[in-house]
């Protein structure tokens, strides 16, 4: 079958096609990858890209199953190594089941320095881990000599150090090499010279590099660069020059700038020659020597295995003694000599034979992304080496007995060689709040599970909680869910599947949302219970919420989020680092309400009118119209209280409704049939009628130039597929809001075109009404109603019960809440429809159905592999902060597996604020004040300034103001008792107040001070 004639499950894949792009996903439902090695790391670069989606996958291994294994492969159970399966056959029918469109199979034959290769011809992508590095050299020899070259990856998890390197072969073409939109520049300005200058519309920087190519359109002017394609260089971040404008015609206005995407081969070398001049990606620029390290430690591990047998014992000072000989000579071998870090090889040496599950998680989801990169052809490849390691752990380990690390003959070996078991017994006592059972959660509560936290038999818990349900495009990438698991709840099925891979786990889930509503259930009470909180949210409002509640409860937290091939992860440890709403991102642009509603310039803007559109006249306007009536009860009762003179408020907006509603299949589509001309005709008159294509600012300018576009009416044409498509969507949508049944029949084309070619459309009348042109201005919450207006609504209610249209049926509607995924209920297909039409009108370039849905639906992109990357990392960290570890050990990271970078930094020290006289205090810092029944404000005051020696000024509760001397009355307030002013339940204990100190000089802001707890009664110590 053809690559572009292959059908892609929307449903299934949608998120991940917002990453990839359709063509990537054919191709890469075309291609066969072989993976050899299903252990720890293995099976996470299985899983993952068994859930993007590879036509077939062949997973090789010869070992069988062992106790080890359950610390390290998800996908090994307990009656697999009873029944001494190999580990290959163990998993096969778990990772089938991960995506039915993919075919899976075991090999289990020996893969040696012996064996034929020329059965790897069939697979355009080979996969090594736990794979002799001689042998590696010989395949990946093999692989690049084929034409076209089979793309070779190799990745290693050694203990605490990992390692991935790539061989795409002399040159492979990457058509995208970073996933991003082309950008489109709106343009103010170009020179007549030699090179001719850009300039970009005011406030809009153009963030492109030099080097880049643009292409032009609608500059009227110089109207030769329409169509034509320049190399840019940029010159300032608003301007960029494009070569010799100087024969042309002089710029008049308008036009756009367009990046074009060229395509990048990138260059391979062998293993065997990278091995001595490696070109490695930098992930920590405070150690930009450790990728040198860390390759000469394992080059050292590979040869001491070839050399013995076997690899150095766990926390054996001999072996660790010959490892080093070994690197030094290794180093003698490399190109340009480098150092050998004695420390960097000791530790490799002595916990080479562990495995650091959340360190292969981390690993492999990078190196799954490379497989996707290496059949697809999309995103820039890595080049050719990463090194990630855990090497910050190890400083408190050095202190630890060789005992510590020795195997105990359980599920933890593994783990216990690395870091020991004393850190290991912390994490089995570990209580641990996860929010969030989404695509990081799954991730993460199999991390949870391989580092067996929560499972220690006195102490030790996770909890969970998710109010969501399973929809079928979880199941892309969050792989603790199967198809017979849709429509139930995530936490409840998260937990369940969690046990599948570690039985001993404790384990409570809810379906609460965590938000200020559900405070009784997830108390200070509950927060302090709890060592450590993860959270696996996608809303930077929750994200706030929660690092409130945990800087308020002194709890640590940990944030990750991804977005497409992006992610990032942070660490809140209390005392040691600021908190997540310490720094703000720059909040979100919002469109201009004039952009929106008159002068659209963008296909962003038109998907969102549409967008708003469906809300108005589906869902607001039939939730206000069936509240105004279960206010009113009868048609009778709001017709006498408006004649009586009484305003009820909505009341015109509702009678208008109810007057118009439509009662018929036939009534619904002569409705869309009329909003087709006044959203796509009148609209586009009325605006000419206002603003004249000729018309003029008071610079001189023409009104109608870039950004603004001015509109062109859209003359209805039933044969025209997107006339049509609005008529039938729209005319479902009100049909459903209005409770009107229909049929097949009624939607059959004959049925449309007999009702709409009896339409009296209504004819265009120019009004007078003032077009919003100040991009400042706010819509408007209340537009007033004229006493016309209120004359007509009682002309009209009193007609609608006399034609007994105003009965208790018709004074209900049916209000659609906007549903994206189901692409059975038309939701976006009105959407796009009314966004294309729209766009015609303006002559913006519209979009199809697939960009509108992600527009409209603010669906944020996301694959499997960003997703296994990221929780990698935070179980990482989560190891760090259960080891009490000092400020430095924490990385924070940010990834972009498309480009690829992979950058850590250390965690922003809290800051100290200085009130006075020597007093501060730090984010994490709260001041106490214990009262009794009887204390007043003043009492309050008098106790903060004895006990911290400094008095308040001013005492806020929350968003209520206690006590501001200059307020009128507040002076009185200090005589009053703690107990009134606050007005606390019968069970709460204290209150959180917000005190602030007079400034040193006067017509200062005053000076903050930390949250103050103040207890009603003294508490018993």
């Amino acid at each position: 079958m053809a690559a572009d004639s292959m059908e892609i499950d929307d449903a299934l894949y949608s998120r991940q096609r917002y990453v990839l792009g359709d063509t990537a996903m054919q191709k890469m439902a075309q291609s066969h990858v072989f993976l050899s090695g299903i252990g720890g790391l293995g099976v996470e670069i299985a899983k993952n890209i068994i859930l993007a989606g590879v036509k077939a996958l062949t997973v090789h291994d010869t070992k069988q199953c062992t106790k080890w294994d359950l610390g390290i492969n998800f996908f090994i159970h307990e009656d697999d190594i009873t029944s001494q399966r190999n580990r290959a056959e163990a998993t096969l029918r778990r990772i089938s089941e991960l995506n039915p469109y993919v075919h899976v199979e075991a090999s289990t034959v020996p893969l040696d320095e012996t064996t034929d290769l020329s059965f790897l011809k069939q697979y355009q992508c080979v996969v090594l881990t736990e794979v002799s590095l001689l042998l590696q050299k010989k395949i990946n020899d093999f692989c690049h000599a084929q034409q076209p070259p089979i793309k070779f990856i190799s990745a290693d998890v050694y203990g605490i150090c990992s390692r991935l390197f790539c061989d795409f072969g002399d040159e492979f073409e990457v058509l995208d090499t970073t996933g991003e939109e082309p950008k489109e520049i709106f343009i103010s300005n170009i020179t007549q010279s030699n090179p001719g200058i850009v300039t970009c519309l005011e406030n809009h920087p153009h963030r492109l590099e030099t080097g880049q190519f643009l292409t032009f359109r609608e500059v009227n002017g110089m109207s030769c660069l329409n169509g034509s394609t320049h190399q840019i260089t940029v010159v300032s971040p608003y301007s960029f020059s494009i070569g010799d404008t100087s024969d042309m015609e002089p710029y008049l206005h308008g036009g756009i700038a367009v990046q074009v995407k060229t395509p990048k081969v990138f260059l391979f070398e062998r293993l065997e020659k990278q091995i001595t001049n490696p070109l490695c990606l930098v992930a920590d620029f405070s150690k930009p020597e450790a990728p040198l390290h860390i390759h000469i430690a394992m080059l050292a591990l590979n040869h001491f295995q070839e050399n013995f047998g076997r690899g150095p014992n766990i926390g054996c000072p001999q072996d660790a003694e010959e490892m080093l000989k070994i690197a030094m000579s290794v180093t003698e071998t490399l190109e340009n000599k480098p150092q050998v870090n004695g420390d960097v090889v000791k530790w490799l040496s002595r916990t080479a034979q562990g495995f650091l599950a959340p360190l292969a998680a981390a690993v492999g989801g990078v190196a799954s992304q490379e497989v996707l990169k290496a059949v697809t052809g999309k995103f820039s490849p890595l080049q050719q080496w990463l090194y990630v390691d855990m090497l910050d752990i190890v400083t408190p380990l050095e202190k630890m007995s060789s005992e510590e690390f020795l195997p105990r003959g359980d599920r933890y070996d593994a783990l216990r060689a690395c870091i020991g078991d004393s850190l290991c017994q912390k994490l089995h006592n570990l209580k641990v709040f996860l929010v969030g059972c989404g695509a990081i959660g799954c991730e993460m509560l199999k991390n949870f599970a391989l580092l067996g936290v929560g499972t220690g038999q006195e102490k030790g818990l996770v909890t969970i909680t998710d109010p969501d349900l399973i929809e079928k495009s979880n199941l892309n990438r969050q792989f603790l869910f199967r198809p017979h698991h849709i429509q139930k709840p995530k936490s409840y099925t998260a937990a369940e599947a969690t046990l599948n891979i570690n039985p001993y786990l404790k384990i409570d889930s809810y379906i609460n949302k965590v938000c200020p509503a559900t405070e009784n259930t997830y108390s200070d009470e509950f927060y302090t219970k709890q060592d450590v909180i993860v959270t696996a949210l996608d809303s930077v409002e929750a994200r706030r919420y929660i690092d409130s509640r945990c800087v308020a409860n002194l709890r640590p937290l940990i944030d990750s989020g991804t977005m497409g091939t992006k992610g990032h992860t942070e660490v809140i440890v209390p005392h040691l680092t600021e908190s997540y709403n310490s720094h703000r991102d720059p909040p979100e642009e919002e469109i201009p309400f004039c952009t929106l509603k008159s002068f659209p310039a963008a296909i962003e803007h038109t998907i969102q009118w549409a967008r708003d559109k469906f809300e108005s006249s589906f869902s607001h306007k039939p939730s206000l119209f069936n509240k105004f009536w279960q206010t009113y009860l009868s048609a009778e009762e709001v017709l006498q209280r408006i004649k009586s003179g009484e305003s009820l408020e909505g009341c015109f907006h509702v009678i208008k409704t109810l007057s118009r509603r439509p009662r018929s299949w036939t009534q619904c589509v002569e409705l869309a049939r009329v909003k087709f001309e006044k959203y796509f005709s009148h609209k586009a008159l009325q605006l000419i009628h206002s603003f004249p294509l000729d018309t003029r600012l008071k610079d001189g300018s023409l009104f109608w130039q870039s950004p603004k576009r001015p509109p062109f009416p859209v003359k209805f044409e039933f044969n025209d597929p997107l006339h049509y498509g609005f008529i039938v969507s729209a005319a479902k949508l009100f049909a459903t809001v209005y409770c009107v049944p229909f049929t097949e029949k009624d939607l059959s084309e004959e049925t449309i075109l007999k009702i709409i070619s009896a339409v009296k459309v209504p004819e265009f009348r120019p009004s007078n009404k003032v077009v919003q042109t100040d991009e400042t201005a706010r819509k408007p919450d209340h537009i007033p109603v004229s006493s016309e207006d209120e004359r007509n609504a009682i002309f009209q209610l009193e007609k609608s019960i006399l034609s007994n249209e105003a009965l208790e049926s018709d004074l209900q509607m049916k209000p659609i809440s906007f549903e994206k995924d189901d692409d059975t209920n038309g939701h976006i297909d009105f959407i796009t429809a009314a966004s294309n039409l729209r766009a015609k009108m303006y002559n913006i370039e519209p979009a199809d159905r697939y960009k509108t849905k992600r527009i409209a639906g603010k669906i944020i992109p996301a694959i499997a592999t960003a997703t296994a990357a990221v929780s990698g990392l935070v179980a990482l960290e989560l190891i760090k902060v259960v080891g009490g570890y000092s400020a430095d050990a924490y990385k924070n990271c940010f990834l972009n597996l498309a480009i690829p970078i992979m950058v850590f930094t250390e965690t922003a020290e809290v800051r100290r604020t200085e009130i006075r006289n020597g007093i501060s205090f730090t984010i994490w810092d709260r001041w106490t004040v214990y009262g009794k029944e009887d204390f007043t404000l003043l009492d309050f005051i008098n106790a903060v300034r004895e006990k911290y020696g400094i008095e308040p000024t001013m005492v806020v509760q929350g968003v209520k103001m206690l006590y501001v001397p200059v307020m009128p009355g507040h002076i009185k307030r200090l005589k009053l008792t703690m107990q009134k002013l606050v007005k606390p339940s019968a069970d709460k204990k204290y209150v959180d107040l917000t005190v602030s100190f007079a400034p040193e000089t006067d017509g200062e802001e005053d000076l903050p001070g930390p949250p103050v707890r103040y207890y009603f009664i003294q508490e018993d110590n």
